[in-house]
């Protein structure tokens, strides 16, 4: 291991993106310890704390993602959710829409930009819209729990609304979602992985420590008496915590191999046969860890939306089934997971493109013709596989909850135990580390032709 952190720092370029990347995300933590002016931080944690209650609840899973910024109410309370939101409405748009699926395809940069743009637009939209419902929960926790907000933002009203507070709270997070968005792309851009990705890893990433106090404090080592937490929960809690990271790397790293042949070539006057050994890699799971993340948001969203506007009658029966935990935010998930893996999939994978390409270089499978059947045969085998890694998806990131719900686990643990976050934390270090060994690659062919050319002076 120290070998290969050694070969990774002896690379400059590469050397000088995971600084990059390692100082925007220590910027990130920064900001999340950042209150908005006006809130009094270590109050808002006990409350939310008792907000949240002991069971699963929507807020516990925003904090989690937040790195803790939700509960402290600091200028990263929303964090990229508003970004994600807005980024799945955008690729619904684009697969609905065919003038912008044209748009993209005649001219991808300026298609991309185009998209771009509007996603930021529509962060903008969903930010503002989600801190002016956060602002509306801080001042119905002020009224009953005092304390919460500077006396001063709150007497200075207008129309009987405190018109001070509410600009304060809603620029200063949207401020802070925006920035988290900018360093994301910088990230992306500059430093290496997917920058909203990891922002969302370091989050979970944060609650470890607490996950583990909560663990010792229930495990009630102190005294002979049984604590909330036995070792046997806690030795099958481990038991799927490993079997979890299995199970991810083997969904993200399985592919199905497609052989291919050539038809004979003649090369400097000798007639060839393709090689057998060519083959077009189909992974099991093409989408990653995209399905679980959109899935969670778009789940987040309308539930907190409904948890800010109080918990009335009906609002608060529709906040508690679409809480973490219950059977119908399981089924949600569940479907919302299948259907963003074949909607990724969809709009990732171009079978038509594979086989218009292995046309052009006289490929073809055996025993399948090209052009339009062997396009047929890619979609259907893609289709068989997807399912498969949709479901063993799905399973993956339910199942440790449902365990942590029978064995009584505190929520704290049950969430980082949790097949959401787990999946997203291996995910998001599997696909990193791919890119860092693409960069080591292309050194040494770097490298390689360097002296090449040196030879040949």
């Amino acid at each position: 291991m120290f070998e290969g952190i050694k070969k990774i720092f002896s690379i400059s370029e590469l050397k000088t993106k995971i600084v990059f990347t390692l100082l925007v995300l220590a910027a990130c933590r920064v900001g999340a310890f950042v209150p908005v002016p006006g809130i009094n931080g270590s109050v808002t944690i006990e409350l939310f704390k008792s907000a949240s209650g002991g069971g699963q609840n929507l807020f516990q899973l925003m904090d989690v993602f937040s790195g803790g910024a939700f509960a402290q109410m600091t200028i990263f309370a929303l964090g990229v959710m508003p970004y994600i939101s807005a980024s799945i409405i955008m690729q619904l748009m684009m697969a609905l829409v065919p003038s912008i699926q044209r748009e993209v395809k005649e001219n991808q940069d300026a298609g991309k930009r185009k998209l771009s743009k509007w996603t930021r637009m529509l962060t903008v939209v969903f930010a503002v819209f989600q801190s002016g419902l956060y602002a509306k929960y801080a001042l119905q926790l002020n009224i009953s729990s005092p304390g919460i907000i500077v006396s001063e933002f709150v007497d200075k009203q207008l129309f009987g609304v405190p018109f001070l507070f509410f600009i304060v709270v809603m620029s200063t997070m949207t401020a802070g979602t925006i920035l988290l968005m900018w360093l994301g792309e910088q990230i992306s851009e500059k430093g290496i992985g997917n920058g909203i990705s990891l922002i969302i890893t370091l989050g979970i990433l944060s609650s470890l420590p607490r996950t583990v106090g909560s663990i010792l404090s229930q495990l009630n080592l102190d005294s002979q008496e049984i604590g909330q937490l036995t070792f046997t929960s806690l030795v099958v809690l481990s038991a799927v915590f490993v079997s979890i990271i299995i199970g991810t790397i083997l969904i993200i790293q399985g592919q199905r191999k497609i052989p291919l042949q050539y038809a004979r070539r003649v090369t400097a006057g000798n007639e060839t046969q393709g090689s057998g050994n060519a083959y077009i890699p189909l992974k099991i799971n093409y989408a990653g860890v995209i399905p679980v993340i959109f899935a969670s948001s778009l789940l987040m969203f309308p539930a907190t939306i409904i948890q800010f506007l109080g918990s009335g009658s009906w609002l608060g029966q529709m906040s508690a089934w679409l809480s973490p935990g219950s059977s119908v935010y399981t089924v949600l998930y569940v479907m919302l997971i299948l259907f963003f893996t074949y909607f990724w999939t969809a709009t990732q994978f171009h079978p038509d493109q594979i086989a218009s390409d292995m046309k052009k270089n006289g490929a073809f499978i055996p025993g399948i013709r090209q052009g339009k059947p062997t396009q047929d045969y890619l979609e259907s085998t893609m289709s068989r596989i997807t399912l498969a890694g949709a479901i063993f998806l799905a399973l993956i990131a339910i199942s440790p909850t449902i365990i942590g719900k029978l064995l009584g686990v505190d929520q704290n643990i049950a969430y980082f135990f949790g097949g959401t976050s787990l999946l997203i934390l291996v995910g998001v270090v599997l696909d990193t580390s791919k890119q860092i060994e693409s960069h080591l690659l292309m050194q040494r062919y770097e490298g390689f032709m360097k002296k090449g050319r040196l030879r040949g002076r």
